[in-house]
């Protein structure tokens, strides 16, 4: 088919902003009992709410049921980023689902009726949820995360966090029993408390058979992919903890995940040898481990594990059989079957390249969600007989729009000194358009938040909105990604600012020297840690011709001294320095003190009930912007936190962003004009 050259950016493209708005996030947290599975759906166009969808573990691909209607809201706020906020139980009519409110934080029991098909016309009877906890003293300041069944079958035990003054930093988190009668919503006394160990806990765990409790905890300044601490303790037959002891983890070695597969096996996954490995522990009748060290599962230099930002992330379960399912990989992750025995590991076969940190199992199969460049995120149960999606998108994009999705690349590009820097790029695709002749494409490096994460090379209908246009995309994991092993996170402490920076900027420059992208039209974008990185871009660099900053870190004296929350609190001890000895280096690097040099156009979008970065610092950097002449925009967004859910606000970001990128880039483009105020 003959095609009209057409300017970059400017291409026609059936990837809207209200489709991407649409298919924003992904499903998570897959649970699995008897013969139902469910888990966790994102819904932008009901403001942005978590709901609960299941389906039958043999269903034939029907449409899922949503359990919860609005405006439930299935979302905790431990350590604000949240993490596994519900758990199944066994009921008189099928499941029974405790779960976490987001509006109150509270924990509610719900008894949706007996098991049913979708379709079924007659479903059972469903009652009301009904609150499990007591009202907070502060408004959503106590708060539940990781629920698990207690021995016995009366309570449910969590990590409960609770906010005790007017300090972000004023925090209290212990392990408790929650009674399953209700009890307790009217009589707080009537949470038990079970375990106040470290300022930090999660993955409580009880042994098969109830003789043990597990649990992983640390302290501040260390963040979890850091240093942690896995404790056991035994219980006696009232549920009551004795005394702990620590069985793994220490400095440099963090602990992010344990399972027990029976009362006396408990696996983890810690990186001691410098990769998340899974590990194993058996202990005597007495209570102690066999032997003085944990035996090592796996030892292939790659990770079994990843940065514990969610609460109750599961990378390794243990199945009947004796074997492990567990997520694995490099730059890409794949499920596979381990025989801890033998250390022999058998990959799943499917088309999914991407495997998340959210894994379940029943018998013979394992449940999970997996994506790949071509397909979305789903739910996947894996079992002797293959592979099944449980889940789709609830409006799948259109077979049309599959032609428009990026072809992307995995690419290894030299960095400053020499060092390797991963990248996946994603070049302008479009099947019914073409650039001029001989006209570079503008890029943009897109930098992912953390900034210990990564950006997995995944089906990403906002990557597909650029890159249909015309605008290729080139997502950076600098050094501090995970992914690669302790030792290119750790390239990262104490050089944020300036490694994250100077990796982003060998990307751009290595694309631009190749003739990929045009050297004049380079921008970059991130939000929260990835909005720090485009802003100290902007302050020390001059090869981007602008930045889309969202929800950004800007000011690190401020950040350190009580603008954020407990959980990152002393993280930039890491990232940064020690403070107060190092004050003049978080003076230097923050871009609030450097707007002088800001000299290029820049959009700065921020949600107005965000805890993490609060809009004071973009406030304040807004301040000193002032005066100087430079084209900006500033879109501040009621109702949302640290990250946009709501489709409204999705879309007004992406029309702003396209926009800024017409208006510097030098193409018209189909979204509305944002005024860049100098």
């Amino acid at each position: 088919m003959h095609q009209s050259p057409i300017a970059h950016g400017s291409w026609p493209s059936p990837i809207d902003a209200a489709l991407v708005a649409r298919h924003d996030g992904a499903p998570g947290w897959p649970a699995v009992l008897g013969e139902e599975v469910w888990w966790t759906t994102p819904l932008p166009q009901e403001g942005g709410r978590v709901s609960l969808c299941r389906t039958r573990l043999d269903s034939v691909l029907d449409s899922p049921e949503t359990v919860l209607p609005a405006p439930w809201n299935v979302r905790s706020r431990v350590h604000e980023y949240g993490g596994r906020p519900y758990l199944l139980l066994p009921g008189h009519d099928g499941p029974t689902l405790v779960f976490s409110e987001y509006g109150d934080q509270r924990l509610y029991r719900y008894e949706p009726g007996r098991a049913r098909h979708p379709h079924d016309p007659s479903p059972g009877p469903v009652a009301l949820p009904t609150p499990l906890t007591p009202e907070p003293r502060l408004p959503s300041g106590t708060r539940y995360v990781e629920p698990i069944a207690g021995p016995g079958g009366e309570e449910v035990w969590c990590v409960r966090e609770t906010h005790t003054g007017s300090a972000p930093t004023d925090v209290v988190r212990d392990l408790v029993a929650v009674p399953l009668d209700g009890s307790a919503a009217e009589a707080p006394d009537a949470v038990r408390v079970l375990v106040r160990d470290t300022h930090f806990l999660c993955c409580p765990r009880v042994s098969p058979g109830g003789g043990r409790l597990s649990w992983i905890g640390w302290e501040h300044p260390a963040m979890p992919w850091d240093s942690t601490l896995l404790r056991v303790a035994d219980l006696d037959a009232g549920s009551v903890v004795g005394e702990p002891r620590t069985v793994a983890g220490g400095p440099d070695e963090a602990v992010v995940q344990a399972e027990w597969s029976d009362p006396d096996t408990l696996y983890y996954v810690s990186d001691p040898q410098g990769w998340w490995h899974p590990h194993r522990i058996d202990f005597t009748a007495g209570g102690r481990p066999v032997s003085a060290g944990a035996s090592l599962v796996a030892d292939s230099p790659e990770e079994f594990g990843g940065a514990l930002w969610l609460l109750g992330s599961s990378w390794l379960a243990p199945m009947e059989d004796g074997r492990l399912a567990v997520v694995h990989g490099r730059a890409a992750t794949s499920l596979g079957l381990l025989d801890p025995g033998t250390g022999a590991l058998a990959d799943v076969d499917t088309p999914h390249t991407e495997w998340f940190s959210r894994l379940a199992v029943a018998g013979d199969f394992v449940v999970g969600v997996a994506a790949s460049p071509t397909l979305p995120a789903e739910v996947v149960r894996v079992g002797p007989k293959g592979y099944q999606s449980l889940s789709r998108p609830s409006a799948p994009v259109e077979s049309v729009h599959a032609d428009y999705l990026p072809r992307p690349e995995a690419r290894v590009f030299p960095g400053v000194g020499g060092r390797e820097v991963h990248a996946n790029v994603y070049p302008p695709y479009n099947p019914r358009a073409r650039g001029p002749e001989g006209d570079l494409p503008p890029f943009v490096v897109f930098v992912h938040g953390g900034p210990t994460s990564r950006r997995p090379m995944v089906h990403d209908l906002e990557v597909a909105y650029f890159t249909s246009r015309g605008i290729g995309v080139a997502e950076v994991n600098y050094g501090g990604s995970t992914g690669h092993g302790r030792a290119y996170r750790n390239r990262l402490r104490e050089e944020w600012g300036v490694v994250d920076v100077q990796d982003c900027v060998s990307v751009a420059e290595a694309l631009a020297a190749e003739g990929a992208a045009d050297p004049e039209r380079l921008g970059i974008r991130g939000g929260s840690a990835g909005g720090w990185t485009s802003a100290a871009a902007l302050v020390s660099s001059t090869v981007f011709a602008c930045a889309t900053i969202k929800y950004p870190i800007l000011d690190l004296t401020g950040w350190r001294t009580g603008e954020t929350h407990d959980f990152e609190s002393q993280y930039l001890e890491t990232l940064v320095g020690g403070w107060p000895q190092e004050r003049q280096r978080y003076s230097e690097r923050s871009p609030v003190n450097r707007a002088e040099t800001v000299g290029v156009p820049f959009l700065l979008m921020q949600g107005l009930e965000d805890a993490i970065c609060p809009p004071v610092q973009c406030e304040r950097f807004l301040e000193r912007i002032a005066g100087r002449g430079v084209p900006h925009a500033y879109l501040a967004f009621e109702g949302e936190q640290h990250g946009f859910r709501r489709d409204s606000t999705i879309i007004a970001a992406l029309h702003a962003e396209l926009s800024l990128y017409a208006q510097v880039f030098g193409f018209q483009s189909d979204a509305p004009d944002v005024e860049l105020n100098a």
